[in-house]
């Protein structure tokens, strides 16, 4: 069925419209359109910014749940329904550093809810284990380890069961040949964790990696004489996720990215946590306590563990620095939909999938849409 929602600006993916409304078919899009149809319905949901759902590479968690152990095709949807409920319409859980037979398990979640098309499932981004242990972060360094032909072989299969796959690794973990086997199935490689050289970087995006996990942190730095994973990245073509928070990037190395980097280069990411969308304090990580304090998540010992802000958080941060609006929203839908090669995700083109985000004048959402479906939208804790 055919139906119109008007309102006072629709973002369609590029540029921000005035005075135009949004027509659809069914739950599709089927065009922005000046005049809308004799006979079409209209709704009118109110002051806003209407904008296509945003999209999430990097979840680990939320709703007070973790990717990892206790994984299934039912908490696969929980995650992404709790991130519906914060603005994101499809999310790539996230399975950070574990054990190999957890690994198994998420893997056989994440191909039953790509069987079952859960909602807002759009793929699975494995950050870890074949990472640098000089730059583990918050990943337990007991369970880095290098890839195996087990590894591949297990991940070549996901590429092709799977939407997307994303792989964050460490050149030091892994061979050439592998991220070029990687490539060739399909997966999106993605450097992160690692304490590269420009040029150990520079090798690895020869062989097929494409892009770079949440710039700036667990990387080696720009230097003068030694530019590292940063460098490398922002002198290249490869795309790169980015924390918003003003926390992991303070804001001079936010705007050198932004400002370096190609407009459809560098895209948002959450890096959330079991935290996002609940009210908890504290939640387990691997087997240690993570805190959950004045927007910070961190182990005991102070080390960040991911991130406490949502997708329409880190767009309403960028805009505060006076990053143009349609930037900020591009790069937290369209940009990193293009990035899995979901591009019927993230915009408002004929055919794309209606999930919708209505925005308040800070960017925060109002009403939230998955194909052209109504869903509660939660506080932005």
């Amino acid at each position: 069925m055919r139906r119109a929602l008007r309102a006072d600006q629709i973002f369609d993916g590029w540029q921000i419209h005035t005075g135009r409304a949004l027509l659809l078919d069914g739950a599709r899009v089927e065009a922005v359109v000046d005049t809308i149809p004799a006979g079409v319905p209209v709704t009118e949901p109110g002051a806003g910014v209407l904008a296509p759902g945003m999209v999430d590479l990097q979840v680990n968690g939320g709703g007070g749940e973790m990717i990892g152990p206790d994984t299934d095709i039912d908490q696969i949807a929980r995650i992404c329904a709790a991130h519906l409920a914060l603005g994101a319409t499809s999310i790539l859980p996230t399975l950070i550093t574990d054990r190999p037979d957890v690994t198994g398990r998420v893997l056989a979640a994440a191909r039953a809810a790509a069987k079952a098309k859960i909602p807002g499932f759009a793929g699975l981004h494995l950050e870890g284990p074949h990472l640098d242990p000089a730059r583990h972060g918050a990943h337990d360094p007991a369970l880095i380890r290098p890839m195996d032909e087990a590894d591949l072989a297990a991940m070549e299969q996901a590429a092709h069961d799977l939407p997307a796959l994303m792989v964050t690794l460490a050149p030091v973990a892994v061979t050439s040949a592998q991220i070029a086997r990687l490539r060739a199935a399909g997966a999106v490689v993605s450097l992160g964790h690692t304490n590269c050289t420009a040029e150990e970087a520079r090798a690895a995006f020869a062989d097929g990696a494409s892009c770079v996990t949440h710039l700036f942190n667990a990387m080696s730095q720009l230097g003068n004489r030694a530019p590292g994973l940063v460098g490398a990245t922002l002198c290249s073509d490869a795309r790169a996720g980015i924390i918003a928070d003003g926390v992991h990037v303070a804001e001079d190395p936010l705007r050198v990215a932004l400002n370096m980097m190609a407009p459809d280069r560098l895209f948002l990411v959450s890096d959330a946590m079991a935290a996002a969308g609940s009210t908890a304090s504290s939640f387990m990580l691997n087997g240690r306590q993570v805190f959950r304090r004045n927007k910070r998540l961190t182990l005991a010992d102070g080390t960040l563990a991911g991130a406490d802000i949502s997708l329409p958080q880190s767009v309403a941060h960028l805009a505060g620095l006076g990053v143009p609006v349609e930037r900020a929203l591009a790069m937290a839908s369209r940009i990193p939909a293009d990035t899995i090669g979901a591009r019927h995700l993230g915009r408002f083109t004929p055919g794309a999938q209606a999930d919708m985000v209505l925005l308040d004048d800070a960017l925060q959402p109002r009403q939230v849409w998955r194909a052209a479906q109504s869903a509660s939208v939660a506080a932005q804790l």
